[in-house]
């Protein structure tokens, strides 16, 4: 069920908002701005405690995937629960080299090793504490 199904829930709706709002890495604009990320996108389960975050980059070769990736789990990591499942990919067919952004994105060691890097983690919390565009 997509999160767009669950608005009469206040909850669910703040934290779309919330990811709704994050800032791309290299322009002014929010991921939804950018059509990077949408309603649809997002997959949240409450039977299985797992949310599914597919996002589509704005060309084939971008090189901040992983970014983008970063930033919407640590804003999920801010506002769910700590019970829930929570995997980020790119769409299929969407970035050149798919398997190996959704193998890093979803493995933690490698999420908490660039989150641990101080340039990284700066420019994720800008991203991800921008105020609404």
């Amino acid at each position: 069920m997509t999160l767009g199904l669950l608005n009469a829930n206040p909850v669910v709706q703040a934290k779309k908002e919330r990811l709704a709002h994050i800032r791309d890495p290299e322009h002014p604009y929010s991921l939804e701005q950018l059509s990077v990320l949408s309603e649809d996108s997002i997959t949240l389960d409450d039977k299985l405690n797992r949310i599914l975050i597919t996002f589509t980059p704005t060309i084939q070769h971008c090189s901040m995937a992983t970014i983008i990736g970063l930033c919407l789990r640590a804003k999920l990591k801010e506002c769910l629960p700590l019970h829930y499942k929570v995997d980020i990919r790119v769409s299929p067919g969407s970035h050149a080299d798919e398997d190996s952004v959704n193998k890093q994105l979803n493995d933690k060691e490698r999420v908490v090793a660039a989150l641990e890097n101080p340039n990284l983690r700066q420019l994720v919390d800008e991203c991800i504490c921008s105020n609404e565009i």
